[in-house]
């Protein structure tokens, strides 16, 4: 049985999350991230992830808020994800209080953490600014159509990837040239102290579908729970990274698959290859069936995203899903 970890001067008590309180958080959930939220598919995963503590704020018997922190950097660094206030409490300092609370007690379970770190997907006001580092940012690129749709954009990019790169049977050229990595080739690549500046990794880390990674042996492990596929320019010392996470299910529309396709590096014909292969390989897969709407955001280094996004259009099946907006990636010192 849960028990209460604290309470704060507002009445707000403290618990850890357990698979029975599920519905609870899915309720003040509702139409969060505009339908794209990832938790209604990790959240039963999050509760026995190592090195990971979910942290929810009651307000009486109500459920009013939710953070989780997830230990990396071979225990010095905390990620926080997943921050979420019920809407009736929004606007009254709640997400503070439950930030603050979390933050204590990883500290006090865990004295090694030196640096808490996050990703958003809006500008950081001042007040955040003034208390965390922005190390790097990342446009994203969204598209939004019914899989089935993606099968003929699939074939509607290779044509303009063949297209701008002058390929053909009597260029002379071929389709620039992508690898995926195995497990023991992946773990040297990643171990290479030269990755971070040879591929210009935004603010030295890999950031896999919002989570910012140093690429060490001590993530390794958590970078080999998530299922990415992984495609470079070279499979020993590559300047260009891709992996794209498996789609998942999201609540847009009354029930979405959400893909994300991270990329690192800044040669553009190589993104765009990415893309490609990428896509290729989902729809192989079986993933895209059924008339299901699918959400894919790419995320790319910020002079690259009007060229992709120009690659990207031309489909009728596929649309941009938003304008462009911005990944920011902040820590500061505990």
């Amino acid at each position: 049985m849960a028990s209460c970890l604290g309470e704060s001067d507002g009445g707000l008590t403290f618990w850890l999350a357990e698979e029975k309180d599920y519905d609870d958080v899915m309720d003040i959930s509702d139409d969060i991230y505009g339908g794209n939220d990832y938790l209604p598919r990790r959240y039963h995963s999050w509760m026995t992830e190592p090195g990971r503590v979910v942290m929810l704020a009651r307000r009486g018997d109500k459920l009013v808020a939710l953070e989780s922190g997830l230990l990396v950097d071979d225990g010095c660094t905390v990620v926080v994800e997943g921050l979420r206030v019920c809407p009736s409490e929004r606007g009254r300092g709640v997400a503070g209080v439950i930030q603050r609370f979390l933050d204590d007690y990883l500290q006090k379970l865990h004295p090694s953490i030196r640096v808490k770190r996050l990703t958003r997907g809006v500008e950081p006001g001042a007040e955040r600014l003034a208390k965390f580092t922005l190390l790097a940012k990342r446009a994203v690129l969204s598209l939004v159509g019914e899989a089935v749709s993606f099968h003929t954009f699939s074939s509607h990019i290779r044509n303009k990837l063949h297209s701008s790169t002058g390929t053909g049977s009597d260029s002379g050229k071929s389709v620039p040239h992508l690898v995926p990595l195995d497990d023991k080739q992946l773990r040297k690549v990643l171990l290479d102290p030269d990755l971070p500046s040879r591929a210009q990794l935004p603010g030295g880390a890999i950031i896999q579908d919002w989570q910012p990674l140093q690429p060490i042996e001590a993530n390794l492990e958590i970078l080999g729970r998530r299922d990415l596929s992984w495609l470079v320019d070279d499979q020993e010392k590559p300047t260009f990274l891709s992996f794209y996470t498996p789609p998942y299910p999201i609540p847009y529309e009354g029930g979405s698959l959400r893909l994300n396709i991270d990329t690192f590096g800044m040669n553009a014909v190589f993104a765009r290859a990415a893309l490609v292969g990428h896509f290729e390989k989902v729809l192989a897969s079986g993933a895209f069936t059924g008339r299901s709407k699918v959400v894919a955001h790419v995320y790319v280094d910020p002079s690259m995203y009007e060229e992709l996004q120009g690659f990207c259009e031309g489909d009728a099946g596929v649309k941009k899903f938003r304008d462009r907006w911005d990944q920011e990636f902040m820590e500061r010192g505990v």
